[in-house]
Order: C-alpha cells, then structure tokens, then sequence
C-alpha cells in the first residue's frame, strides 16, 4: 500500500465504506480519485474529505450542506470560513436533535401511559364477572 494514494479496496478497509458508497461520492463531486484506467487511487485529500464527509452524515448534514463545507476549505483564508459555517451549520443540527429528542420524551412517556392503561384493561377483563 503507497503512502501516498489507497485504492478503493483500501479505502473501504480503512473506513468502513463500501465500494458503492465511494463510486456515489464520486458522483456527487465529493470524491476526486484519481483515475488510472479503471483503477480509482484516493489521495489524502481524498481520505480526509471522506473523514469530513462520514462525520457530517454523522451528525445529519445534508450532501448539499457537506459540500459547501469542503468547498470552503479552499477559500484561502486559513479555513475560518469552513470553521465558521461548520460552527453554524452544527449548533443548528444540536438544536434540532435537541427538539426530536424532547419529541421522542414526549411519544415515550405518552405511550407508556397507553401501555399502564392497556394492562388495566385486560385485568380487568379477566376478572370473573359476578352475576347478576
């Protein structure tokens, strides 16, 4: 294995993708392999925009939202645009977890309830029934 480029094989090793997943990045034009034949070789660049593509999918960004992130790499301004949008972008996502979180609370504790209602229906039900 170079140093310097993995192959699509190493790359799905290494980080637990599958080979599908790269070709689809590649689609996308968040992959830059290069090509040689039909060979792919991913260079650093490569790994490290796949890291920060896996951690955004990670925490629910949009591919749309990842690649205006990676593009910002190359600004030229010592990557604060990058840093700034991703600060931005990842407080938003917080706060929405948050909210679904608090949601799902709120479904749990409701179903629970359903549940402790159910239970003493069916006692109930199974009680003899005294005549009358």
């Amino acid at each position: 294995m170079s140093t310097d480029t993995l192959t699509i094989r190493e790359m799905c090793d290494t980080y637990d993708v599958t080979p599908r997943t790269l070709r689809f990045y590649e689609a996308k034009e968040l992959l830059f392999p290069q090509r040689i034949g039909q060979k792919r070789l991913f260079t650093k660049r490569d790994r490290a925009r796949l890291k920060l593509i896996l951690r955004g999918k990670r925490f629910g960004f949009s591919l749309e939202e990842i690649r205006q992130l990676l593009d910002l790499y190359y600004k030229g301004d010592g990557q604060l645009s990058q840093l700034e949008k991703s600060y931005e972008l990842a407080c938003k996502r917080l706060d929405d977890l948050l909210a679904q979180r608090d949601e799902l609370e709120g479904a749990i504790t409701d179903l629970r309830d359903q549940l402790k209602w159910g239970e003493r229906m069916i006692a109930s039900l199974r009680q003899p029934r005294k005549a009358g």
